[in-house]
């Protein structure tokens, strides 16, 4: 989940259009790593679902604007900004950093991400995020920027000079996967604001995070979910 104030928490990955400059980060490759267990009868063989995938795995299993249907663009990655957050009115999201403040980026080296627009509803965006590592570890690492966001209702941040006001408002997710995460998040800065919904869905190694729009959100859930896990 990477800050995208364009429109991130997922970064948010879609979030405030029209407040701050977007920051985005290439898609890393990282070697799958291999965690087993030992069976009396043999030798260690990994777990089902408990080996991290590779970025490049993760990649090619992203939405395509195939996937998603007509009117829909394939956004293009910005050049990464190094502007600094800062948080105010909530101390749980400031100890965890700027970026868990907008639903940052989470801190797994194996991680994929991809973004569209969508012509047909005023240039609305979807994005997602998808990351693998052990299920412990995905478990705790969204918990915790999630348990933060929810746990500060209104709180605000400062990026290169501009002050965005942030709501937050969990939700109902689907009942997919292992663990599942939702919410609703406003940003409001120069009279503008913007309203984003942020779904996450853990299946065993897998997390994946869909972000923006939240009528596009609610569309493409289920699709973007079922070709992450796919075998």
């Amino acid at each position: 989940m990477r800050v995208r104030v364009t429109t991130t928490a997922a970064g948010i990955t879609a979030a405030a259009p029209l407040v701050l400059p977007a920051c985005s980060s290439d898609v890393e490759t990282a070697p799958s790593a291999t965690s087993s267990s030992a069976r009396a009868t043999g030798p260690a063989v990994p777990e089902p679902g408990s080996s991290p995938l590779s970025s490049a795995a993760l990649t090619e299993r992203l939405l395509a604007a195939g996937d998603l249907g007509s009117g829909y663009t394939r956004k293009l990655e910005r050049a990464e900004h190094d502007d600094d957050v800062t948080v105010l009115g909530c101390p749980a999201l400031n100890d965890l950093g700027g970026d868990a403040a907008t639903g940052g980026s989470l801190d797994f080296p194996r991680k994929a991400t991809t973004a569209f627009t969508y012509a047909g509803s005023g240039d609305s965006e979807v994005s997602e995020e998808l990351y693998s590592d052990t299920p412990g570890k995905l478990s705790d690492g969204m918990g915790r920027i999630f348990d933060a966001m929810i746990g500060c209702p209104k709180y605000q941040i400062l990026v290169g000079g501009s002050a965005i006001d942030i709501a937050t408002r969990k939700t109902a997710p689907p009942h997919l996967g292992d663990e599942q995460w939702s919410q609703l998040l406003t940003f409001s800065a120069g009279g503008h604001d913007s309203v984003m919904k942020q779904t996450a869905i853990r299946d065993g190694n897998v997390l994946v995070i869909v972000s923006g729009s939240p009528a596009l959100v609610d569309r493409h859930l289920d699709k973007a979910l079922a070709k992450a896990i796919s075998r």
